[in-house]
Formats: C-alpha cells, sequence, structure tokens
C-alpha cells in the first residue's frame, strides 16, 4: 500500500503514535515512584541516576514523538527525511543507553552485587522495585518502536538512491564497449 510515494506512512504513524503512551507511562510510572519503610527509611526515583535519566529521555522521545506526527502533514517538510532519520536516530540510541542504565539500576536493587558489599533492597522496597522494573519494561516497549521506525525511516531515505550499476550494466562480456561508449 503506498501512499503518495511513502510505502510505510501508516505504519511509521502508528509506531509514533504507540511510542507516546508507551513513553509517558513509563515516564509516570518512574516519576511517582517512592517508597517508605520504617526501618529502613524512603527511596524515591530521585536518589539514583539512572532513574532520572530514564525520566528525562521519556519526556524527550515523547515530546519528538508528538513533533513528528504533527509535521509529518506538512508536505514541504517531506524533503527533510534526512532529519527525521537522524532524528529517529538519535531517540532509539537515547532510549536504549536510558533504558540499560535504569534496568541496571533495578539489576542491583534485586540482585545486589556481592563483590563491593551491595546487598539487594528489593525485599524491603518491593513496590518501589516493581514499578521501576514496569517502568523500564514500558521504556523497552518504546525503544523497540523507535528501533522499528529508524528501519522505516533509513528504508525512505536510502530508497531514493540507486545501487552501485544501476546506470548501466557495464559486464565483461560486451568487452568493455558499453562502458567506452557511455563515457563518450
Amino acid at each position: 500500500m503506498t501512499t503518495t510515494g511513502r510505502p510505510f506512512k501508516v505504519p511509521e504513524m502508528a509506531l509514533r503514535v504507540c511510542v507516546i503512551p508507551l513513553a509517558v507511562a513509563s515516564l509516570w510510572q518512574m516519576a511517582t515512584n517512592r517508597q517508605a519503610d520504617d526501618t529502613y527509611g524512603a527511596i524515591s526515583f530521585s536518589n539514583l541516576a539512572g532513574f532520572k535519566y530514564l525520566i528525562v529521555i521519556n519526556a524527550i522521545t515523547a515530546a519528538y514523538s508528538v513533533a513528528s506526527i504533527l509535521l509529518s502533514s506538512v508536505k514541504s517538510l517531506a524533503r527533510y527525511d534526512w532529519l527525521v532519520f537522524v532524528l529517529d536516530q538519535a531517540a532509539a540510541y537515547l532510549l536504549l543507553t536510558s533504558c540499560s542504565a535504569a534496568a541496571e539500576v533495578v539489576y542491583l536493587a534485586r540482585e545486589g552485587d556481592r563483590q563491593v558489599s551491595w546487598g539487594e533492597v528489593c525485599s524491603y522496597f518491593g513496590r518501589f522495585c516493581g514499578r521501576a522494573t514496569v517502568a523500564v519494561a514500558l521504556q523497552a516497549a518504546a525503544l523497540l518502536c523507535f528501533v522499528a521506525l529508524s528501519l522505516v525511516s533509513a528504508f525512505r531515505v536510502f530508497s531514493r538512491f540507486d545501487g552501485p550499476g544501476a546506470e548501466g550494466d557495464y559486464s565483461a562480456s560486451d568487452g568493455g564497449k558499453q562502458a567506452e561508449e557511455h563515457g563518450k
């Protein structure tokens, strides 16, 4: 199904729309994540840099998705496919880095690290760890959407170019005559 020269327009828009609730839900889940314990004190997302980074990147990717949906209706912006490609790549990499940073924090909270004498804390702050895990899973889903968006935008940009040798097939079977004639 082609839509004015853009064969993946509908799936692309669907992916961009899907990113918004995933990123916002992950952001909200983490931003409201805090728990207090009478024995061990209180913990909040703001105590951990990996979780603060997750919130910032989710806000950026949700805002970028909204902007890209709104700007996609402007036909004069179609010539900026390279910019969309670069921004989709940047969003995917930012999501990858923040998701991995937050996943590492969740892993350490669940498992601890005996080599540096860090104990696991999820047995004391189970609700906090559960919500953090959900936030990371939602962000991973948004990351998968952006991986697919990166592939779609790459296809759109690079499909405009012919492959090597597309101007003419100058094989050795004609003795190079076509290549000589083409060069004249």
